[in-house]
């Protein structure tokens, strides 16, 4: 018999799935609902995609039956697996630890988990396995499996961790895993790790037994954000599928960039400087106007946010983070100096955000050696901010935005040639948070928003900032135990930072930022590289 793990009570509860029809089961004290959710699905199906979630096996009538506990909203919601469809949001792709890859015989590459080690940081599903409503023992089975990966359930906790324990594989669909495990009939919850491979529709069948009856039930399941839930039919798919409403595209002139590696940058052009945006790698990029380009923040950047970042908003409410290192799926925003080597320079390059329009705050920060979050740009307390960098880095810093919908920031960023001479450019770049408006549909650059509001009006000109920017500290060396972690709050000690022809080692799109440690490392295996950390410091007008 597999040991029930309990998690210590705690839940994590979110926005309430409403329900239209409802009526009381008094024997049991739950509400029951036949689907009507906020997010409905086809056929009416609710779409369940955060908040916690039980799978409980209990007899129903005389029979037994597999039905879900939805306590998103606070009170108990009992929900048929066949008329609902799970949602694996994005944000839940992740870390897999490499005991539940061995366990499940999937990868330890990325994948989207729910119940992971992250699920305290996002806003997602949280199921879990109740046993005691069947009256004894339940043996759950995985008796049918269709999908684009491969699925897993395993228990494997960061005190399993710890002792360097196995992780405990419950049923999967890889060949040589377990279809099944037994639910001690005293299991208040088993809340395991559950493992997708690939983004997709997937349909779990399972079969649960339980005093010599059975039942079995079919769940959809959407992970990622390849396909929208709410056109996906419920349980086995023999709802049909309303026609989908055709999307937006894009003017020719516009271009969204949704995930992958782009840098804010400072271009040589005829001698002068322009506030461009390059797309791509050091070795195969492409440059765009910010006037032409829309940056979309996906839902996947959705987190909480953690203790010690109240610059934010309150700890556990939340935000839309794109994290210092890259990851899959979402957006990953630098700055780059590389067209402006230190020798052409007088001083250092100046980034500027005048102001910000959009129904929140922005913030750019980064952790210093002690954790603390250092925050060189940050709209909720004023405007303007200055942050600056030596010629020839490249730079990736933490990004977050306060609320969903559309943002204007306006940058000027200018320098001081060798010469004297001094340069400038000042752009407006328009960034669409999270699903609420499709990027397609969004003007560039200044745009047409009749409400935004700016947070601040900028009084410093472009030839002023230079006499008002951070000082940059140069080290050789960071403490190696300053790790690097996807999880917000858990950055490694200080902005990553490449100078003078290295800027390319953090531009190939696909690959993890390595810490800050790794970098210093690598920096002084190459030669002359090093890695500092950027102030923040307020400019004066």
């Amino acid at each position: 018999m597999t040991e029930a793990l309990t998690r210590g009570g705690r839940a994590f509860t979110a926005a309430a799935l409403t329900t239209t029809a409802a009526v009381l089961l008094c024997a049991a004290g739950l509400v029951v609902a036949g689907g009507s959710g906020d997010a409905r699905a086809a056929g009416g199906a609710v779409v369940l995609d955060q908040g916690e979630l039980d799978f409980t096996p209990r007899q129903v009538d005389g029979r037994l039956q597999l039905q879900i506990d939805d306590r998103a909203g606070g009170s108990t919601v009992v929900r048929e697996p066949s008329e609902v469809v799970l949602h694996v949001v994005p944000s839940a792709l992740q870390y897999t630890p490499d005991p539940v890859a061995t366990a499940l015989g999937t990868t330890n590459m990325d994948s989207w988990q729910l119940g992971g080690w992250e699920a305290a940081n996002i806003f997602a599903a949280e199921p879990g396995w109740k046993g005691t409503e069947a009256g004894g023992d339940t043996e759950v089975a995985l008796s049918g499996f269709e999908g684009p990966g491969v699925f897993g359930l395993a228990t494997y906790t960061r005190e399993i961790d710890s002792v360097n324990g196995p992780a405990i594989a419950h049923l999967g669909s890889a060949e040589g895993v377990p279809r099944s495990f037994t639910l001690a009939g005293d299991t208040e919850r088993l809340p395991p790790i559950w493992q997708f491979t690939a983004e997709g529709v997937y349909r779990l069948t399972f079969t649960v037994t339980a005093g010599g009856a059975t039942d079995t039930e079919t769940l959809a399941v959407v992970v990622g954000d390849d396909v929208d839930p709410s056109t996906v039919p419920p349980g086995d798919g023999t709802t049909p599928t309303p026609s989908a409403s055709p999307t937006p595209t894009a003017t020719a002139t516009t271009h969204v960039i949704s995930e992958g590696h782009v840098d804010m940058a400072a271009r040589k052009v005829d001698g002068e400087l322009e506030f461009q945006l390059k797309e791509g790698s050091e070795l195969d990029h492409t440059w765009h106007e910010p006037g032409r380009v829309v940056l979309h923040v996906r839902p996947a950047a959705k987190r909480r946010i953690p203790e010690g970042h109240d610059f934010l908003g309150t700890p556990g409410d939340a935000v839309w983070w794109l994290p210092l290192q890259q990851n899959a799926g979402i957006v990953w925003p630098g700055w780059n100096t590389g067209e402006f080597p230190r020798t052409d320079l007088d001083g250092k390059v100046s980034f500027r955000l005048d102001s910000v329009q959009g129904p929140g705050n922005v913030a750019m920060f980064y952790s210093d050696s002690t954790g603390t979050p250092v925050v060189p740009l940050n709209s909720g307390d004023g405007l303007p901010d200055t942050h600056t960098l030596a010629g020839g880095t490249h730079a990736h810093f933490d990004w977050a935005f306060s609320a969903e919908g559309v943002y204007r920031t306006t940058f000027t960023v200018s320098a001081t040639l060798a010469d004297g001479t001094q340069v400038g450019d000042t752009q407006t770049l328009a960034w669409v948070v999270g699903d609420d408006t499709d990027p397609s549909t969004v003007t560039p650059g200044t745009g047409d928003e009749p409400t935004a509001t700016p947070t601040t009006t900028p009084t410093a000109s472009a030839s002023e900032t230079g006499s008002a920017t951070p000082t940059a500290t140069a080290s050789a060396s960071a403490s190696t135990s300053a790790a690097a972690s996807g999880s917000p709050g858990a950055n490694a000690s200080g902005a990553a930072v490449s100078v003078d022809g290295t800027s390319g080692s953090l531009a190939s799109t696909g690959a993890r930022v390595s810490t800050v440690a790794e970098i210093a490392v690598a920096a002084l295996v190459m030669g002359g590289g090093a890695v500092f950390l950027v102030r923040r410091r307020r400019t004066t007008d």
